[in-house]
């Protein structure tokens, strides 16, 4: 069963305009005026997409976001007169997917959602079977896609195939020795620091801060494990 997109925005006029356009398109959806609905909305229907304005009376769509990101990763594309880079970068840093310009043309927001939704729909569908998780960190063999608190990570062949090892070995100390021969498939040779280059640049990419190392640990003299 498709879910809802949901408008929130105070200006009616646009309100009334995106739902005739969506209704167009076939897309079922649900109309609000203010930011607190649109959170009373979300415990009560299944939505898979927001549309968001930023500037609202009471609660605003920045801190909408923020709190819709504590317990949802439902794309958000946030709906602002707003158009300076700073407060389109600050919006996709609260956890917004995408930021359109008003006024926008409709046809360019409908191509926009519908990526989206493509995108979200992909995320969703992937076989339980197929995929590996820790924490917010999920790994799909079957596609070779990575996704950290939902948003998709690039890696290199290796890094995936490291990555890999390591989630289908959960809590278990793999050596360099181990993980060079099973990602490589050659003879691992003392002092080579292959593993040691790839787990650092895969650090990079998937830890918020390395020197924390929430995902990768080292267990020194050993190897390194998730």
């Amino acid at each position: 069963m498709e879910g809802y997109l949901l408008i929130v925005d105070d200006d009616e006029d646009i309100r009334n305009m995106l739902g005739i356009y969506f209704e167009n398109e076939g897309f079922h959806y649900i109309k609000c005026k203010d930011a607190k609905s649109a959170l009373d909305i979300l415990e009560n229907h299944r939505v898979d997409l927001i549309l968001l304005d930023i500037m609202m009376p009471g609660l605003n769509g920045m801190d909408a976001c923020i709190k819709i990101r504590e317990h949802s990763k439902v794309p958000i594309i946030f709906m602002s007169a707003k158009s300076q880079d700073i407060d389109k970068i600050q919006g996709l840093t609260v956890g917004a997917d995408d930021y359109i310009v008003k006024p926008f043309n409709p046809l360019e927001l409908i191509s926009r959602v519908k990526a989206q939704l493509r995108r979200y729909k992909q995320y969703n569908e992937s076989s339980t079977s197929d995929c590996l998780q820790y924490r917010d960190l999920i790994l799909n063999k079957k596609t070779r896609q990575i996704w950290l608190e939902g948003k998709e990570i690039r890696l290199t062949p290796k890094e995936f195939d490291i990555l890999t090892l390591l989630l289908e070995n959960k809590g278990i100390t793999l050596t360099v020795k181990t993980i060079y021969e099973k990602v490589w498939h050659e003879e691992f040779i003392q002092n080579d620091n292959t593993v040691l280059m790839h787990i650092s640049n895969l650090r990079e990419k998937i830890e918020n801060d390395v020197e924390e190392n929430q995902y990768i640990k080292t267990v020194w003299g050993v190897g390194y494990k998730i």
